[in-house]
C-alpha cells in the first residue's frame, strides 16, 4: 500500500468538503478549489476524516493512490491556511514593486516588467529585494512564482537574478587570463 495514499486528510471546522463520484469540491475561508479524480481512486469521509482509496490493485492504481492524496490534502491545506513562495532578488539596481495588484519589476532592461497576478494570487514586496507571491491553490502560486523568476534566473557568474529563497546557485569561475606572449 502507498505510504503517502494510506495516510487520513484530517478536515479542519472551517472547511467544507463535497464529494461527488469522482468529484471533489473544497471550500474555506481563503477560497474554493474543485478537482476531478482519476476513476482510480475513490474518496470516502467519515466525519472530519477523508480517505483516498484504490479501485483495484492494477499499476496504475498504485502509482496514482499517493498522487491523488497529496492533491487533495493540497486543496484542503489551501483553502484553510493558504500557500506562499519567496523569491529574492540580486543584482545592483534590480528591485520589486506592488503597484495596484501588479508586480513591477526592474531588472536591468530597459523597460519594467509589469506581472499581473491569476485570480486568487496576491503579492507582497518586503524591502525592494523581497517577493512574496501567496495564494489558496498551490498549482498556481508556483507557477506564477517560476514565471516571475523566469524574467531573470539566476546566473552562475556573479550569481544576480531572481532566486526562490532559500536557492542555492553553484558559481562558475570566470575566464582566466592567459599569460601575454612576447
Amino acid at each position: 500500500m502507498s505510504r503517502i495514499g494510506k495516510r487520513p486528510i484530517t478536515i479542519p471546522a472551517k472547511v467544507q468538503v463535497a464529494i461527488n463520484g469522482t468529484n471533489i469540491v473544497v471550500k474555506g475561508p481563503k477560497g474554493e478549489l474543485s478537482r476531478t479524480l482519476t476513476p482510480n481512486v475513490s474518496l470516502s469521509q467519515e466525519g472530519d476524516i477523508l480517505q483516498v482509496n484504490r479501485r483495484d490493485e492494477t499499476r496504475t492504481s498504485k502509482q496514482l493512490h499517493g498522487l491523488s492524496r497529496t492533491l487533495v490534502a493540497n486543496m484542503v491545506e489551501g483553502v484553510s491556511q493558504g500557500f506562499q513562495r519567496r523569491l529574492e532578488i540580486q543584482g545592483v539596481g534590480y528591485r520589486a514593486q506592488v503597484q495596484g495588484r501588479n508586480l513591477i519589476l526592474n531588472m536591468g532592461y530597459s523597460h519594467q516588467v509589469q506581472i499581473e497576478p491569476p485570480d486568487g494570487i496576491q503579492f507582497a514586496v518586503e524591502g525592494t529585494t523581497n517577493v512574496i507571491v501567496s495564494g489558496y491553490d498551490k498549482e498556481i502560486v508556483g507557477n506564477t512564482a517560476a514565471k516571475i523568476r523566469a524574467v531573470r534566473p539566476p546566473e552562475p557568474y556573479k550569481g544576480k537574478g531572481i532566486r526562490y529563497a532559500g536557492e542555492v546557485v553553484r558559481r562558475k569561475a570566470g575566464k582566466t587570463g592567459k599569460g601575454g606572449k612576447k
